[in-house]
């Protein structure tokens, strides 16, 4: 019924991904939109939540909800850029900084198994052809 359905499939494929990572981030008590706010953040070690929504193709609410989440775990934090006071940076916790490593691993033990059962060449083609598409309807 749906075999032609861009959004059924994505969508079905998006669930059976986050039970994935989930259970890879879990022992750091970081839900999946969480942890790679989190990786993001500890790329740049310090951004704006504006470049910090685009970079994840979220909305800055968002943005915000997710980042108020880090906070209060200790993860991250706002420091005030500059004399504006409205304009703040995230920059991450010594904290965030001590499991990075781990939060990298475990993501990419995720995207070996992944591989692994779909084949790499097919994992490749499937990210590319997403990103493209996702790009193209921006």
């Amino acid at each position: 019924m749906f075999e032609h359905c861009l959004y059924f499939n994505t969508t079905s494929l998006a669930r059976q991904l986050e039970r994935e990572w989930t259970r890879a981030f879990k022992p750091f008590g970081l839900t999946p939109p969480q942890a790679f706010m989190l990786r993001a953040i500890l790329d740049s070690d310090s951004i704006t939540s504006t470049d910090l929504a685009a970079q994840l193709n979220i909305s800055k609410a968002t943005c915000s909800r997710t980042l108020d989440g880090l906070i209060e775990l200790g993860c991250a934090k706002r420091v005030q850029a500059g004399t504006d006071g409205r304009s703040h940076e995230i920059h991450p916790t010594a904290k965030s900084r001590a499991i990075h490593g781990n939060l990298d691993q475990a993501s990419a033990e995720v995207t070996r198994k992944i591989k692994r059962i779909i084949g790499s060449d097919t994992f490749e083609a499937a990210v590319g052809s997403l990103r493209r598409i996702s790009s193209s309807l921006r």
